[in-house]
């Protein structure tokens, strides 16, 4: 019975090392490994190896490719969704800035004609002068 119980306190000693910690012990320009921590100078405690990773199944690789080939169609779709966007966004952008230059240089011809106005028409001017200034304001706020 003693022979049995010190043969499996041995199986499982020998099978408990695959899961242990790893200990780094430096001791002046000395490097060891070990199981059991340091007795003297720097540890460093070790990070277990990752395990390794299995293939998929060639049915679940041609899944995987399949569904990849997917999210990257779908996801050029949004690229050219968005690019469309941006590009119709420019040029709305672009028409207010001209249709801005447009009523900003207006408002400037209509401000010269009231400087330039006869005493007669200076009223009709500075009617023209203000309703410009108040579409420049409206449309380029």
């Amino acid at each position: 019975m003693r022979l049995l119980l010190r043969a499996l306190a041995l199986a499982s000693a020998i099978a408990l090392p695959a899961h242990a910690q790893m200990y780094k012990c430096t001791h002046g320009e000395k490097v060891t490994y070990s199981e059991a921590p340091c007795a003297r100078g720097a540890q460093t405690l070790m990070a277990p190896p990752d395990p390794p990773v299995s293939r998929p199944e060639p049915a679940e690789l041609a899944r995987l490719q399949q569904q990849s080939a997917q999210l990257e169609a779908a996801r050029h779709a949004r690229e050219a969704r968005e690019d469309y966007a941006d590009a119709l966004h420019d040029q709305r952008a672009a028409r207010r800035r001209e249709h801005c230059t447009q009523l900003q240089l207006a408002r400037k011809w209509a401000e010269d004609d009231v400087r330039r106005a006869s005493h007669r028409t200076i009223d009709t001017a500075r009617i023209a002068a203000r309703r410009a200034a108040e579409r420049h304001a409206a449309a380029c706020k």
